[in-house]
């Protein structure tokens, strides 16, 4: 019961969670009554302008309360469906996976691992293929990350 009410909390989340206040290359802190996050553009895409996608972001966010931290990607466009969305922070590489009732997003199972390298690394590249096939990669910084993190975990 208990995790079927974290993976709900989670997929309710990511659909109502308002994204306001993120900018590129920064991480910013935004705490509402029932959650709060930190997140940031990427400073770099090598998506071309001429294809259409939507807003594009990197969040960590926690419900008010919960020691559990998420980190959650969303694309601004349809993931392909089983295949790895991987995350590359310096050195190391973690896979994040999407669903087909949020394929936008995409999540890990390792989340504090990631977040420990995270807080450790200087540059995030996401490289994920939409559903028609295109293959993206994102970039960003992760300069500042360790003080919006610490800010999440002590003022939620």
């Amino acid at each position: 019961m208990k995790i079927f009410i974290f993976v709900f909390s989670i997929i309710y989340v990511a659909f109502t969670l308002p994204v306001y206040g993120l900018e590129k290359g920064k991480w910013s802190f935004v705490k509402t009554d029932e959650y709060c996050y930190i997140g940031s553009l990427a400073v770099e895409t090598d998506l071309s302008p001429e294809k259409n996608r939507g807003d594009n972001y990197l969040l960590v966010y926690k419900n008010i309360g919960s020691p559990d931290t998420v980190v959650q990607i969303e694309a601004g466009y349809d993931y392909k469906i089983g295949k790895d969305i991987i995350v590359e922070i310096d050195k190391g590489s973690y896979n994040f996976y999407t669903t087909e009732d949020v394929p936008s997003a995409a999540w890990t199972d390792e989340d504090s691992k990631v977040i420990f390298a995270m807080k450790k690394g200087l540059e995030l590249i996401i490289i994920g293929e939409s559903s028609r096939g295109t293959v993206t990669n994102d970039k960003y910084t992760l300069k500042g990350f360790t003080a919006s993190y610490n800010k999440l975990t002590e003022d939620c």
